[in-house]
């Protein structure tokens, strides 16, 4: 029987013919990386390869190692596989890798959206034989509002707040989400402080892209200067002592989580806005179509439910596998709310 061009094992995806892994999530000779969130890009491998403009961000997160950026479609063959990097547009500098050997085409997306943010780069269709896809979101209820709407609201919720002599404390995650608020909120309503460890990804990711104007929240930070403005901070702040110098203050988190009644609740939020950096049922379905492909492999979110649906009502030859992508620095819900999604 054939050996597939890439297969699963307890270290992640790999390439036997080139020997290289893909998103690894044990330490490996050589890994090549779609993204920086740390469920994707792990410490240990002895070589990096991944989109060059992701090179600062994971080491930033990782240190001291060894990488070799790449730039979009650039081709590089390693003991005859063919590798390519493409745009996955879930955050900034994501990539889909393309492989081919002998004329056999693999595409995995790591994370993806189909959205255009209007930050990261756009997500580009590639044409192949087998789709690997995440399917973070693959159930029917999934459907994104169009980001624009979405801003608008952020933007009048903020003003509204203001209004009112209070802080506005919106959470995204460090790398990605927060990137994608900053970019899209209105600095004319105020002025955009960021958490420490949100301002610190902003300083890496600003060598390529522009951001507004922000200010970082120190000790020195008083109440008085934070009223009426809003405050970008990573979900791990939420419930500890660095968000009393906000009061008086609202809160709020930016999720594709937020589609679920109770999701808000059980994060302690008084707002939520439905927000995501994955592709929604929708897109999932519209990038396999549109990759053309014959075979789908899907890795981490409703993997059996979504399989099943491409199978049974769409007629792909469709199957799961198992990984350790917890969309862990991207926009993990807790265990009840996909509990309650299924």
């Amino acid at each position: 029987m054939k050996q597939p061009l890439l297969v699963f094992n307890e270290k992640g995806i790999y390439c036997e013919q080139a020997d290289v892994y893909i998103d690894a999530w044990r330490p490996v000779d050589k890994c090549i990386i779609t993204h920086g969130h740390a469920d994707h890009s792990r410490w240990g491998h002895k070589q990096y390869i991944t989109h060059h403009k992701n090179t600062s961000i994971i080491k930033h997160r990782l240190g001291d190692i060894i990488v070799t950026g790449k730039a979009w479609n650039e081709t590089f063959v390693i003991n005859g596989v063919t590798f390519s990097l493409h745009p996955a547009g879930h955050i900034v500098a994501s990539s889909q890798v393309r492989v081919e050997y002998k004329g056999e085409v693999w595409v995995f997306t790591g994370d993806f959206k189909t959205e255009n943010d209007g930050l990261a780069e756009a997500y580009e269709p590639v044409k192949c034989h087998t789709f690997i896809t995440e399917c973070t979101f693959g159930l029917p209820a999934f459907k994104w509002t169009p980001q624009a709407e979405v801003f608008n609201d952020i933007n009048n919720w903020w003003a509204t707040n203001q209004a009112e002599g209070k802080t506005s404390v919106l959470f995204g995650y460090s790398l990605g989400k927060a990137q994608r608020l900053l970019k899209h909120l209105d600095p004319s309503i105020g002025k955009i402080y960021t958490h420490g460890a949100v301002e610190n990804m902003t300083e890496v990711l600003r060598e390529h892209y522009d951001f507004h104007e922000t200010i970082r929240i120190t000790r020195e930070t008083t109440k008085d200067e934070l009223k009426g403005n809003i405050v970008i901070a990573p979900p791990s702040a939420h419930g500890g002592t660095w968000i009393r110098k906000m009061v008086p203050y609202v809160t709020a988190s930016a999720s594709g989580w937020m589609t679920f009644r109770g999701a808000r609740r059980r994060r302690a939020m008084d707002k939520g806005f439905v927000l995501s950096d994955h592709a929604d049922w929708d897109g999932l379905l519209e990038s396999i179509k549109t990759t053309e492909c014959e075979k789908v492999i899907t890795t981490h979110g409703y993997t059996d439910i979504f399989a099943r649906y491409l199978r049974e009502e769409l007629g792909y030859d469709a199957r799961t596998e198992k990984t350790q992508y917890e969309e862990e620095g991207a926009e993990v819900g807790d265990k009840k709310e996909k509990e309650a999604a299924s």
